[in-house]
């Protein structure tokens, strides 16, 4: 995973703390060469692996990646089939390397419906990285906001009929704490690659106050510089959170 650093970089004391990724393009970037859907994943994961490296390195507190959406069950059966094989395949080639650099891994999503080997392995990362100190991967995987909200909301009520959990005491923290992102930053940059405008079912209660950035590259051809393109993007926002900016201050004519 170890990747030579871009030339260039964002400035360190502007990055975002928690980063999501919405990796779109995959199949357009084998169709325009002619070959298989399935080649574009393959190179998407080689993406998978530069993007977090460069991540890890810069010092991000969390990176979250939109693998695979509980809507992507509706594609074709040998594709499914395909994907779930290369993300058992990822995880374990990439188990030791990331305990080697320090980065906790963290599933998001539903585990009903993924396959066994699937949820052994994503179990197996989880406890082999638990006591890493570095960044927080996150590997969305069946995962769907509307589902993970509506699954935060089950176990408060089940507090709430159990006598644990007064309903008056519910406020925006006691549900974040129910949710797969429980005690990391809410992102504040969203990143999607292959220029579709749309959130996708992807952190809706997260990414609130998230800053956007599209771009046209897809997500095979992500490199470093686009990377660092989003950063310096991101450096470029002014972030109100509701507010107004002050006004400026009135020149002394004395």
């Amino acid at each position: 995973m170890n990747t030579p650093a871009s030339n260039r970089e964002a400035t360190p004391e502007t990055l975002p703390r928690h980063v999501a990724m919405i990796m779109d393009g995959n199949g357009r970037w084998a169709n325009g060469r002619g070959l298989p859907r399935f080649a574009g994943h393959k190179q998407g994961a080689k993406t998978v692996d530069l993007v977090t490296t460069e991540c890890a390195r810069l010092g991000l507190e969390a990176l979250t990646l939109y693998s695979f959406s509980s809507e992507n069950w509706n594609r074709p059966a040998e594709e499914v089939e395909l994907l779930m094989a290369l993300c058992h395949e990822h995880l374990v080639d990439q188990r030791d390397r990331m305990v080697e650099n320090g980065i906790r891994f963290r599933r998001l999503g539903r585990r009903d419906g993924l396959p066994e080997e699937v949820l052994r392995e994503s179990d197996a990362c989880e406890a082999a990285t638990r006591d890493c100190r570095g960044m927080t991967l996150c590997l969305a995987l069946n995962y769907g906001s509307r589902a993970e909200i509506v699954d935060a909301t089950r176990e408060l009520a089940t507090a709430v009929r159990n006598g644990e959990l007064d309903p008056e005491a519910i406020d925006e923290d006691t549900l974040a704490a129910h949710l797969g992102t429980r005690d990391l930053p809410d992102p504040d940059l969203l990143i999607r690659t292959a220029g579709e405008m749309r959130i996708s079912n992807f952190l809706l209660w997260q990414i609130s106050y998230a800053e956007l950035v599209v771009t046209d590259v897809l997500w095979p051809d992500f490199d470093l510089d686009a990377l660092h393109n989003a950063f310096r993007a991101f450096e470029g926002r002014t972030r109100r959170f509701g507010r107004v900016d002050p006004p400026p201050p009135v020149a002394n004519e004395d």
